[in-house]
């Protein structure tokens, strides 16, 4: 105890004890208002007397409030699954604790809405808050405050008791839903897209070549050569699985044709058809100019073991070769560099090509065509995805691409790390979980057992409840869901089960993505494409940076 306790504490006896050598005075008669003062006398001196022990409830609050926040005790206490049987002092403490940390968020968040309304933003020179955005952050802080109350009435309520929305004024939080608030409703399409029709010329074409990463990264080089044989009049033709992925196993060709009505790509084996073994490739007009083309020898000569004829490589703007930063470049610049009378041409790789960026990265593509998007799975694939979802996670679930294995050190050397540690995680996922209240979250991961084993731990939202994350399991004689990659000879061909865990994911109602993921890119064109995108869509962890980041060696 502190020594001005100690001297209040005596200053209250001195005032209360008679010493034992005094002699008590003797009754004297005293009128209404004499006692009146005398009251009040005594009354100014209690209340001078206990001004310390005021003074020290008023602070008592705000110094717990700032020893939570300047000591990591949030973390303790959010989202922690604890084993051990607690007492209910500490179920109160720690439902108190979570509480406060809740409304300093809010407040953090109300604070940031306010500086974003319209008077502050005329001082300030920033962006005023749109009307669909303070709405939605107005209906983030309903449900915040939901959890608030939620969080101090758990350690009042029966064991395994759940609380619920309760009519009058011991709302616990609104149910939404029957306000009609969907706070992750999709995202609509815009309803015009900037286009071009693509009405190949008979008998020319466009070589498809991509080289760089994994296949994420080659659908993209694809979707770009499509844009340039659109605006060359060229029929896109796939490469051989020799030198590159077996197309036709994950992608459905014939659904890009039909989506214009006439051929525009066709697939390596058509063309060695039509042109009868005699393949060549009469020009390389390279977009990027070093190496031309991103070739490297090894593939030149994986395309001469194909049998074709190389014309001349050259590039399109030499000068680029002396620059360290790519030009962006406008479709005013590519009509007068590639447009040639040669019947074969080839740009090389394209996944690097800076070109009409927005365009072409539109819902839907930049071309002209009747279908939702272009480049999708094949229908077995889909099919396949269907049948997992109505076995394992139903029509609202989230959808989690988990990147780990080989993503710290790709993380940590860029300007942001976008590698977050579990726990870190585990908060930021619990969030989405509570605005799309999703059942389920299915897991795409190349994430060590350890990892997912403490992200499923500590994935325990503010009501109690269970969030299990699901796996696609692997393949037995008893799951069907499956069987019809197996009677086609597909299953466990891994191209195979990446696009199907891709369409898993463009299929949930609410889509987690790692930032700097060409596999999460992928996902997220092919969710505009089919119009899926909500509004809850997002990085993981959008907008924070981790906790804490490891030395780079």
């Amino acid at each position: 105890m502190e020594r001005g306790e100690y001297s209040s504490d005596e200053d209250d006896d001195l005032e209360t004890l008679v010493p034992q050598n005094q002699t008590s005075p003797k009754p004297q008669t005293r009128s209404t208002f004499e006692i009146a003062a005398a009251v009040s006398a005594q009354v100014r001196r209690k209340l001078t007397a206990h001004k310390r022990y005021y003074l020290v409830a008023i602070s008592l609050p705000l110094i717990l409030i700032l020893v939570y926040f300047f000591l990591p005790l949030g973390r303790l206490f959010n989202g922690i699954s604890i084993v051990k049987t607690r007492s209910p002092s500490e179920l109160m403490r720690e439902s108190e604790l979570r509480a406060l940390y809740l409304l300093r968020n809010q407040q953090l968040t109300l604070l940031d809405l306010w500086n974003k309304t319209l008077g502050e933003a005329n001082r300030s020179g920033s962006s005023p808050v749109q009307f669909d955005e303070f709405r939605s952050a107005v209906l983030d802080q309903i449900k915040m405050n939901g959890q608030i109350q939620k969080a101090l009435l758990s350690s009042h309520r029966p064991k395994n008791a759940t609380v619920g929305p309760v009519d009058g004024d011991g709302n616990v939080s609104p149910d939404l839903e029957n306000y009609g608030v969907d706070l992750c409703k999709k995202v609509e399409r815009a309803k015009d897209r900037r286009t071009i029709e693509w009405k190949p010329k008979k008998d020319r074409y466009l070589f498809a070549i991509c080289l760089s990463g994994q296949m994420s990264n080659h659908l993209i080089c694809l979707e770009k050569h499509m844009f340039f044989a659109a605006l060359l009049d060229r029929v896109l033709v796939f490469p051989s699985h020799k030198v590159d992925y077996k197309y036709d196993e994950v992608l459905d060709l014939n659904h890009i044709n039909e989506c214009f009505g006439r051929k525009v790509v066709m697939s390596y084996d058509e063309f060695v058809e039509e042109k009868k073994n005699k393949l060549k490739i009469d020009r390389f007009i390279c977009y990027i100019a070093s190496p031309p083309c991103f070739l490297d020898k090894e593939h030149i000569e994986r395309l001469k073991g194909l049998g074709f004829t190389l014309g001349k490589i050259e590039a399109a703007w030499p000068e680029d070769a002396r620059s360290k930063e790519q030009k962006k470049r406008v479709v005013g610049d590519i009509t007068p560099k590639f447009s040639s009378d040669d019947e074969v041409i080839a740009i090389g790789d394209m996944f690097y090509a800076d070109v009409e960026e927005e365009w072409v990265m539109q819902p839907g593509g930049p071309l002209a065509h009747k279908c939702r998007t272009l480049i999708q799975p094949s229908r077995l694939i889909i099919l396949t995805a269907q049948r997992f979802v109505q076995t394992f996670l139903g029509g609202n679930f989230i959808a989690l691409h988990f990147r780990r294995h080989g993503f710290l050190k790709f993380c940590n050397v860029k300007e942001k790390s976008c590698f977050f540690p579990i726990p870190q995680a585990a908060e930021c996922i619990l969030r989405v979980v509570e605005r799309s209240n999703a059942p389920v979250i299915y897991l795409s991961t190349d994430a060590a057992e350890s990892e997912t084993d403490l992200l499923q731990s500590l994935l325990v939202p503010s009501d109690g409840r269970t969030i299990p994350l699901v796996k696609r399991p692997s393949h037995t004689s008893v799951e069907k869901w499956d069987a019809l990659l197996y009677r086609n000879h597909l299953g466990g061909n891994g191209q195979v089960e990446a696009m199907l865990d891709k369409t898993i994911c463009a299929m949930s109602s609410v889509f987690v993505g790692a930032s700097g993921s060409t596999f999460t890119e992928d996902i997220l064109r092919i969710r505009r494409g089919w119009g899926a995108s909500s509004q809850c869509d997002e990085y993981l962890c959008q907008g924070e940076e981790p906790n804490f980041i490891a030395d780079n060696d």
